[in-house]
């Protein structure tokens, strides 16, 4: 089988800033590629740049059997349905949140389906409740975001993606909101997704939670991907300078969950 998302020499500016430079990786079906780095360095670009809320400048972006080409900061005569149909494969979850506030979370969890799949009412209800239940929020069905803590609106944001059905889902500095006794919860439920074999990309800050559950880590400064590989090389015995500077902050986290290990 193809990997499940292949990207190849992706290209990102905004005006004179060039945030990604040539970016070519592959995360296979049904494996979770962490991706770490300090702030500024392209990681959030490039998973918008998947998703296709940026259009890259050039490059080649292909998840499961659908592939889009750029060029010139222009999408190759592609028609809106085409773009649709690509969005639909990966499912984003945001740093922060982004529920409809004067929703439920189950209705925030159904609207998708209901508006852009056309799927009936009494359907997509069941689909929500069930949804609520596997992140372990079956009792908030008919609660609003603001009577929810952060990791519960997290939550229901995970959920409201997994209700479109996507193929890979793309999670963007999801904890990074949270208040620290809040974390465990939202990272228990991502846990959860790769172990059923969901396809993933994580932007994370969380280098102890990366080498637990990723099947791979990328590197990513300035730019470029640096280093890339398995977690026991790229977060024990990174092999690039600037991979090593980055990851001292963290050596206690790793050593500590190694030695647990």
């Amino acid at each position: 089988m193809p990997p499940m998302i292949e990207i190849s020499d992706l290209w990102k500016s905004f005006g004179a800033v060039e945030v990604l430079k040539g970016i070519s990786l592959t995360v296979e079906r049904g494996a979770v590629l962490a991706v770490i780095g300090p702030s500024g360095s392209g990681k959030s670009t490039l998973l918008r740049c998947i998703n296709l809320l940026e259009t890259p400048d050039r490059g080649e972006i292909r998840v499961g059997d659908r592939q889009m080409s750029f060029a010139g900061g222009r999408k190759q005569r592609a028609r809106d349905r085409d773009l649709a149909a690509f969005r639909a494969a990966t499912g984003m979850v945001f740093q922060h949140f982004n529920l409809f506030p004067h929703m439920t979370a189950l209705d925030n969890v159904t609207s998708g389906p209901v508006i852009v799949k056309k799927t009936p009412r009494r359907e997509a209800a069941a689909l929500g409740r069930e949804l609520l239940a596997k992140v372990g929020l079956a009792d908030k069905a008919d609660s609003y975001p603001s009577h929810l803590s952060g990791g519960q609106r997290q939550r229901v944001a995970i959920a409201r993606a997994l209700a479109m059905g996507p193929a890979v889902m793309l999670c963007d500095e999801v904890t990074s909101a949270l208040d620290p006794e809040l974390v465990g919860e939202v990272l228990s439920v991502i846990e959860g997704l790769a172990r059923e074999g969901m396809t993933m990309v994580i932007v994370t800050h969380e280098v102890a939670f990366a080498h637990e559950v990723a099947d791979a880590v990328a590197f990513m400064s300035d730019g470029v991907i640096v280093e890339i590989g398995p977690p026991s090389q790229v977060l024990e015995q990174p092999e690039n300078p600037r991979t090593q500077n980055f990851l001292a902050r963290f050596h206690r986290f790793i050593g500590s969950y190694t030695a647990a290990g």
